[in-house]
C-alpha cells in the first residue's frame, strides 16, 4: 500500500448512522425512543425482581444479569450516537474508542454465555425438578453468572491487546455510528492477519459457536424431557416455562447471523443490522419476558394494584 495513504490516528471521525441530512432529525427521535423504551424496560425487569419475592429465584436471578447487560450495552454504543446529534461533534479519541470497543465486545460476549446460563438453568428446572432448588442454589447462581462475566473479558482481551497496538489506519473516518473491531480492521493498514484469526478462533469459535451447541444440546434434553410428559397440559406448561428464554436465543443469534456473516469489506453496509442488533434486540428482551411469562405480568400487575391501592388510600 501506498504509505501516503498511511497515516497515525489519535482520533476517528463516525460517520453515523445516517448521512441524509433531512433524515436526522427522525434517527435522532428513534434512536433516543429506543434508548428510553430499552433502560426503561430493563430497569423495570431489575425493581421487579427486587421487589416482588415470588421472582426471587434463579431464573430471574440471570435474567436480572441479562437486564444489567442489556443497559449497559445500549449505553455504551448509543450514549456517542445521541451526543453526535445534540453536539454535533463526531470526534471520538483513540483512547475513548479503543475503551468502548473493550466494553462492547466484553458486554456482546457476556450475553451470549450468559444465554448459555439461562438455558442450563431451563434444562435444570425440566429435565431435573426434583433437584432444582438444590442443583441451582444461591452459591451456584451467583459462581455462574460471575464466571461468565469473567471468562468473557478474559476472551475479548487479547484481540483488544492488539487491536490497540494498530497504529497504522488508512483513514481517521469510521463509517459507522460507534467504534466496533470488524470496522477498525477494515480501516486498518497494518497486518491484521493475527487479529483475524484471533477473532475467528475467540470470537467465532469460542464466544459464539461454543454458546450456541451448549444452548442447543440443553434445548435437545429439554425438548425430549418435555414429549415424554404424559399430559398434554404438562407438556404446555414445561414448553411455556422455556418459550422466554428460547425467543430471546432465537433473536440474538438470527441477528448475529445476519450482522456478522458477511465479508469484513462489506461491512460498512451493514449499519442498520448493527443498530438492530445493539439497540433493538436489548429492547425486545424485556417485551418478550413481560409478554410471554405470566410470573412477570402477574409481577406487574400485583405491583400496580399496590400502588393503586396505597395511592388511593392516601
Amino acid at each position: 500500500m501506498d504509505q501516503n495513504n498511511q497515516t497515525m490516528v489519535f482520533y476517528f471521525i463516525l460517520k453515523g448512522i445516517s448521512d441524509v441530512p433531512e433524515l436526522q432529525g427522525l434517527v435522532f427521535f428513534l434512536v433516543l425512543l429506543i434508548y428510553l423504551v430499552t433502560f426503561g424496560g430493563n430497569v423495570t425487569i431489575l425493581v421487579l425482581v427486587f421487589l416482588d419475592s415470588e421472582l426471587h429465584n434463579p431464573m430471574y436471578f440471570f435474567l436480572c444479569n441479562l437486564s444489567i447487560l442489556d443497559i449497559s450495552s445500549t449505553t455504551v454504543t448509543l450514549h456517542k450516537v445521541l451526543c453526535m446529534f445534540v453536539t454535533g461533534n463526531n470526534t471520538v479519541s483513540f483512547i475513548a474508542c479503543m475503551v468502548q470497543v473493550c466494553i462492547f465486545s466484553w458486554l456482546s460476549g457476556n450475553e451470549l454465555i450468559l444465554l448459555t446460563a439461562m438455558s442450563y438453568d431451563r434444562y435444570v428446572a425440566i429435565c431435573n425438578p426434583l433437584h432444582y432448588t438444590m442443583v441451582m442454589n444461591d452459591r451456584f447462581c451467583a459462581a455462574l453468572a460471575s464466571f461468565c462475566w469473567a471468562i468473557s473479558l478474559l476472551q475479548i482481551l487479547p484481540a483488544m491487546v492488539i487491536l490497540a497496538g494498530l497504529t497504522c489506519y488508512t483513514s481517521h473516518i469510521l463509517n459507522h455510528f460507534f467504534c466496533d473491531i470488524m470496522p477498525l480492521i477494515d480501516l486498518s493498514c497494518s497486518d491484521t492477519s493475527i487479529l483475524q484469526l484471533l477473532i475467528f478462533t475467540e470470537g467465532v469459535l469460542l464466544s459464539t459457536f461454543t454458546p450456541f451447541l451448549l444452548t442447543f444440546i440443553s434445548y435437545v434434553f429439554i425438548i425430549t424431557a418435555i414429549i415424554r410428559i404424559q399430559s398434554s397440559s404438562g407438556r404446555s406448561k414445561a414448553f411455556y416455562t422455556c418459550s422466554s428464554h428460547l425467543s430471546v436465543v432465537s433473536l440474538h443469534y438470527s441477528s448475529l447471523v445476519c450482522q456478522y456473516l458477511t465479508p469484513i469489506g462489506t461491512f460498512k453496509s451493514n449499519k442498520l443490522l448493527a443498530l438492530f442488533n445493539t439497540a433493538v434486540v436489548p429492547m425486545l428482551n424485556p417485551v418478550i419476558y413481560s409478554l410471554k411469562n405470566r410470573d412477570v405480568t402477574s409481577a406487574i400487575q400485583r405491583k400496580l394494584h399496590y400502588f393503586t391501592t396505597r395511592f388511593q388510600g392516601g
